[in-house]
Order: structure tokens, then C-alpha cells, then sequence
């Protein structure tokens, strides 16, 4: 005699393993400076800067815009443009490819965006740095769109604003990327002779062509706190002089304790800082 008798019954599936997780996956962030576990709407919320140490996350393009702009209302300028594949460029990937899927990612046709808006109710020409996109890097479209946003600065007479991130020239373009060095520096002299203010905002990183052209030539060179500012990267420089560098080195503060930049500025104050500037100039 059967001790135990089993009742037909549905058996009912498990649980899949995803459903049973708590879903707070990507709602959390630690700072890397003081290492504290931040929610992720508080950090978007404070311009991605941490309420506890102030360090100071990267910045879309897009939000970058939104905070400089009034109202965060600006008209995007050249988006049409879209880079080419001039080397038919093969590393990891081919560049074409890495171009397609960037796009498709970002929804955006490279690493600039050029917007007109205004500033504390002042008309502006600003430019914003993406280094989701390929690593900011500047290759011709970025050149182009940097020139023209010049040329319709000097135009309308409005003040050019330029926000750098960016690792550098786009290696995938070759000497066509680095030929934007010198058209967008000579397209810089033409603004300067129409004594047409350009303020440069160099953020977390700021690095090789990009450094060595725009982001140096502004009337006035203004940084984030602790952006990583220079050339050559840090680990670079170490390899070849085979010396250890000073503490802090190529940091914002670092610049600009030596002469490089003209002030570090908080984000939360760099519209007001930025508005103060321009009033400056052009009185």
C-alpha cells in the first residue's frame, strides 16, 4: 500500500533566472574619486558631477548643449555630414563598419555636434565633443564642421564657444584627419581678426590633435576640474623620458598652475562663468 498518493496537478515551470533577479542592474554608479555608490537619476539630475567629492563624470554632447544653452534649446547645424572611408581602413574591424554601428549606437553622424542658440540671452555659435563616438577622435567631419561653425561665427558676428573631448586626430582617416589641425588653427586667425570672442572648454580628456589645435587657440582657455589635459598621454611620456611624472601632472589644476590654461571652473558655474566672459569681450 502506497503511503503517499500524488494528485494530478499542473507542475508549474520555474521562475526563468532573469525574472528572479532584482532588477537594479545599471541603476547605480561608483564615483571613481571617492568611491561612493551614487543613484544614477541623482547624478544626471546634478549634471553628472557627484554630490559627495564634486568629481566631475563625462558629459554627453547633447547634455553638454542643454547646459550652456537657454533652455536647453538649440539648432544643430551640419548633421548631414558624414565621414568617409578614404584608407578603407581595417584594425580590429573595418573602419566603415565601426563608422555604421557608432551611428546606429549614438544616433548621431559623428563626433561634433554644431548648434546655434543663445547664452544668457547672448546669440552663440557652440560646438560639443562626443567621446562615445570613436573615442572623440577628429577626423574630417569634425574638421569641417569646426570650420564652418567658425565661418558662420564670423557671419553673424556671434561669439564661437568650443566644448573639447576628444583622444586626439582619427587615426582610421590618416593625414586627411590630420590636415584638420591646420585648416581649422587657420580658420581660428580668421575669427581672431574679426575680433570675434572664442571661448575653449577643454573636459575629460582632451588629448593629442585636438589639443594641438582648437582647444589651445581660445581667447580664453577654460577647464573642468581634474580633466586630463595634453598631448601625449601620461603613461606615454613616462615610457619615453623613463622618468616618473609629478603628481597631478596634466591635470586640469596642474595646467593650470603653470600657465596653460586661464581657470578651472566648476560645471555648475561654467554658463554663468562663460556668460561673464563674453560680456567681458565685447564691451
Amino acid at each position: 500500500m502506497a503511503w503517499f498518493k500524488r494528485q494530478k496537478k499542473r507542475i508549474e515551470q520555474p521562475t526563468p533566472a532573469d525574472e528572479r533577479r532584482v532588477r537594479t542592474e545599471g541603476l547605480w554608479i561608483k564615483c571613481d574619486a571617492c568611491r561612493s555608490i551614487i543613484w544614477k537619476k541623482d547624478l544626471q539630475a546634478n549634471w553628472q558631477v557627484c554630490s559627495k567629492c564634486d568629481f566631475h563624470f563625462r558629459l554627453s554632447a547633447k547634455r553638454r548643449l542643454d547646459l550652456l544653452l537657454d533652455d536647453g534649446l538649440w539648432t544643430e547645424q551640419d548633421a548631414e555630414l558624414v565621414s568617409s572611408d578614404p584608407l578603407e581602413f581595417v584594425d580590429t574591424k573595418p573602419y566603415a563598419k565601426r563608422l555604421k554601428d557608432t551611428r546606429e549606437k549614438l544616433g548621431m553622424n559623428d563626433a561634433i555636434i554644431s548648434a546655434q542658440g543663445s547664452l544668457e540671452g547672448r546669440p552663440v555659435i557652440c560646438c560639443s565633443m562626443e567621446f562615445q563616438f570613436i573615442g572623440g577622435s577628429m577626423g574630417a567631419v569634425v574638421g569641417e564642421k569646426v570650420a564652418r561653425a567658425i565661418e558662420r561665427s564670423i557671419e553673424q558676428k556671434a561669439p564661437l564657444i568650443i566644448v573639447s573631448c576628444s583622444g586626439g586626430a582619427r587615426m582610421m582617416e590618416g593625414v586627411v584627419s590630420l590636415m584638420q589641425l591646420a585648416k581649422v588653427s587657420a580658420a581660428l586667425a580668421k575669427l581672431d581678426d574679426a575680433r570675434i570672442p572664442f571661448i575653449s572648454v577643454l573636459t575629460d580628456p582632451t588629448t593629442g590633435g585636438v589639443t594641438a589645435s582648437y582647444a589651445m587657440l581660445g581667447d580664453l582657455n577654460i577647464a573642468e576640474p581634474g580633466a586630463l589635459i595634453g598631448f601625449a598621454g601620461p603613461r606615454v611620456i613616462e615610457q619615453t623620458i623613463r622618468q616618473k611624472l609629478p603628481e597631478g601632472f596634466q591635470r586640469a589644476e596642474f595646467l593650470l598652475e603653470h600657465g596653460f590654461l586661464d581657470a578651472v571652473v566648476h560645471r555648475k558655474e561654467l554658463k554663468s562663468y562663460i556668460a561673464r566672459s563674453l560680456a567681458f569681450f565685447q564691451n
